[in-house]
C-alpha cells in the first residue's frame, strides 16, 4: 500500500531571540508601571531615606512632633540639631488618645521640651470609639498647658463607620468647644489634607488654625489657610533614635511666638 506523503507544514520553534526581546519589553514596562505607581507619588520619601531629602523652601520655622515611637530622647543633643540648616524652635508632643490613655512618654516629653528652651504643645488622637466629651475631659486631666504653650490640639485622621458626616462633624465640634472654653483659645486641628477638604469642609471648621500633613511632596497643596505642615515622616535628627516627623510653622518666629498661649 502507497503511503501518502505527509504534506502539513511543521510549526517552527520561535526563534530565541524574540524569546529574549519579549522578556525584555516586559521587563521595562514593570518597571516603568511600578515607577510610575509607587516610586513616583512618593519619590520625597525615597529621597529623603537615602539622605537626598529636598525640603519645602521659603520656611525658616522648624518643628518635630513625638510621642512614645521615638524613645527616650537625649535633649541635650536634639538642642543642637537643626533642620535644612534651621534650629528645631517648637515640639509638638503626642499626651492622651480616646478616653483612657496617656503616652508613656508624654509627661517627660513635656516637661524636657520647655527645660530645653522648645516651644511645645500637646496633642490628643481622635478615638471613634469614645465619645467627645469623655476624650475631651479626659485630655483635660491629663494636660496642663502654660503661658507660651501653643493651642491644645486635636489629631483627628479617621472617619467612623455608620454614621454621618454631619453626626460626626458634631462630635469633633464638641470637643473643641469643651477644650476651648477650658483655655479660652481654639484648638489646633491636625489632619491630612484630603480628610479636611471631605470631612472637615463645613465654614464652621475654618475658624480654627489648621495643622495639615501632607508628605513628600516640596508644595502644598491644601488651598485653605494652615499655621503648620507636616511634611515628612521620615527625618533624621541627633539625639533621637529612627525617624521622626518634620514640620515647618506658616510665618515668622515672631508670629510663632505670638501664636503660644498669654
Amino acid at each position: 500500500m502507497t503511503r501518502k506523503k505527509n504534506t502539513s507544514r511543521r510549526r517552527r520553534p520561535t526563534p530565541r531571540k524574540y524569546v529574549w526581546l519579549g522578556g525584555i519589553l516586559a521587563s521595562i514596562v514593570y518597571i516603568f508601571a511600578f515607577y510610575y505607581f509607587f516610586v513616583s507619588p512618593t519619590g520625597f520619601r525615597w529621597r529623603a531615606l537615602y539622605g537626598d531629602a529636598r525640603y519645602p523652601v521659603g520656611y525658616e520655622i522648624q518643628g518635630i512632633d513625638i510621642s512614645h515611637h521615638q524613645g527616650k530622647i537625649n535633649w541635650g543633643r536634639l538642642r543642637g540639631g537643626s533642620i535644612d540648616g534651621n534650629p528645631v524652635r517648637f515640639v509638638m508632643i503626642k499626651a492622651t488618645e480616646g478616653a483612657n490613655f496617656l503616652d508613656s512618654r508624654f509627661v517627660d516629653n513635656f516637661y524636657q521640651a520647655r527645660e530645653h528652651g522648645f516651644i511645645r504643645g500637646a496633642y490628643h488622637f481622635w478615638s471613634n470609639k469614645s465619645t467627645a466629651r469623655e476624650q475631651a475631659y479626659y485630655f483635660l486631666s491629663k494636660v496642663k498647658l502654660e503661658s507660651g504653650d501653643l493651642p491644645p490640639v486635636l489629631d483627628v485622621e479617621r472617619f467612623p463607620k455608620n454614621t454621618t458626616k454631619e453626626e460626626f462633624q458634631r462630635n469633633i465640634l464638641t470637643w473643641l468647644h469643651i477644650v476651648e472654653d477650658r483655655y479660652h483659645v481654639k484648638p489646633i486641628i491636625y489632619t491630612y489634607y484630603k480628610f479636611k477638604q471631605e470631612y472637615l469642609s463645613a465654614p464652621v471648621f475654618d475658624d480654627y488654625p489648621y495643622w495639615i500633613a501632607h508628605y513628600y511632596t516640596e508644595k502644598m497643596e491644601y488651598k485653605g489657610s494652615w499655621r503648620f505642615w507636616q511634611h515628612t515622616d521620615v527625618g533624621r535628627l541627633p539625639g533621637i533614635n529612627g525617624f521622626v516627623d518634620f514640620n515647618i510653622y506658616n510665618g515668622s518666629y515672631y508670629d510663632l511666638q505670638k501664636f503660644t498661649m498669654e
